[in-house]
């Protein structure tokens, strides 16, 4: 099966990972007998030095005539805020979300079997395991609301922004919620903040009308301050979490980090229709760009993510992530997951060695 891929190497480190996570989609092609074609899609800071915009026209259109888009990192201090919205990556990365209709972002936070000791939280919480599946809606909410900024007579500048959902962008994401969940372990956390928020009481009805369309799915609500704290005292209580933007933006980025690094942890942004957008959780790192540091390993996770969630390809997921678990075993480590004493290897190695256990 030939299978096409955008690849969006993006800014930073970008490259660097998406080269490693290459060889590995090739390893897995080699052992399983699929073949893949690259389309080179230019977006990002790069994007805005070359042609003076961060999201070139004809990108969405481009990635749309691909099975998935594989997207390394983008954005660095040289696109601040000081610059103009149209040559900010992140307006790239939000207006591609938005262009191929991905209002789901799936966010894996598993601690690796060799890595319990990277582990921040206590001994005994870690050795229970860590498997939980943040489930974000990613197209709605206050990041997208119309916002305002007006000066007052006795307060000075004054700022809004407005968070809206509807019935239908709660529905869409609840569900795709309880159907991960019934591959996973068959428990729902819904996330918000009901006792304040009309958006979150609407969230919470609709989500209540969906748990008795899966009853086989255990569910339950968690207020989002509460969550957060049980994140840190016991996160392997967690199943699938399934929350808003905002909510699901700052408690992704917890969760990821319980688990020893940011530089391991995939992540999905899916729709209705494919392709799917598959990248690592970090960034782009400029401070270590080309010096052959990074750890590719979040790169080569989100491809495996989209053996599963794009080509359905269960079996070759398993593999990409058996090796990263066979190498992490042996103890090779790139310089962010180095424990002390522990000579770390670099960005190419650590992407042949999970090549050969493929």
């Amino acid at each position: 099966m030939d299978y096409k891929i955008a690849l969006i190497r993006g800014d930073g480190i970008g490259p660097e990972v998406v080269e490693e996570a290459v060889g590995v989609l090739e390893a897995v092609g080699k052992k399983f007998g699929h073949t893949f074609t690259y389309e080179e899609v230019l977006l990002g800071g790069c994007a805005t030095d070359a042609v003076g915009k961060s999201y070139p026209d004809g990108t969405a259109e481009k990635c749309k005539a691909c099975d998935a888009v594989l997207l390394g990192a983008v954005g660095g201090p040289k696109w601040g805020a000081d610059k103009p919205a149209e040559q900010r990556p992140e307006t790239a990365l939000l207006a591609l979300r938005k262009d191929l209709e991905l209002y789901a972002n799936l966010r894996p936070a598993a601690l690796r079997p060799a890595l319990v000791d990277a582990c921040p939280l206590k001994k005994e919480t870690a050795e229970r395991g860590i498997d939980l599946m943040m489930v974000r809606e990613l197209t709605g909410g206050i990041y997208f609301g119309k916002r305002d900024r007006y000066q007052t007579e006795d307060r000075g500048t004054e700022c809004t922004d407005l968070m809206a959902y509807s019935e239908k962008e709660i529905e869409r994401i609840g569900r795709r919620a309880f159907e991960l969940a019934r591959l996973r372990r068959k428990k729902v956390s819904s996330v918000d903040k009901a006792n304040v928020l009309e958006t979150s009481r609407l969230w919470r009805s609709v989500m209540h009308r969906l748990a008795e369309e899966y009853p086989d799915v255990a569910y339950e609500d968690v207020l989002v301050d509460n969550c957060a704290m049980q994140i840190v005292r016991d996160p392997g209580q967690f199943d699938v979490v399934v929350t808003e933007n905002m909510f699901g933006d700052i408690l992704s980025d917890e969760a990821s980090m319980v688990t020893g690094s940011i530089g391991l942890l995939p992540s999905a942004s899916i729709g209705d229709t494919a392709p799917g957008l598959y990248e690592p959780i970090h960034g782009s790192a400029p401070d270590i760009a080309g010096q052959d540091k990074a750890d590719p390993i979040a790169t080569i996770l989100s491809v495996a993510m989209m053996f599963r969630y794009s080509f359905q390809l269960p079996e070759e997921a398993e593999a990409v992530e058996k090796a990263v678990d066979a190498v992490l075993a042996e103890g090779w480590r790139t310089q962010d997951i180095a424990e002390p004493g522990v000579t770390p290897i670099g960005t190419r190695e650590m992407g042949r060695r999970i090549r050969e256990h493929i």
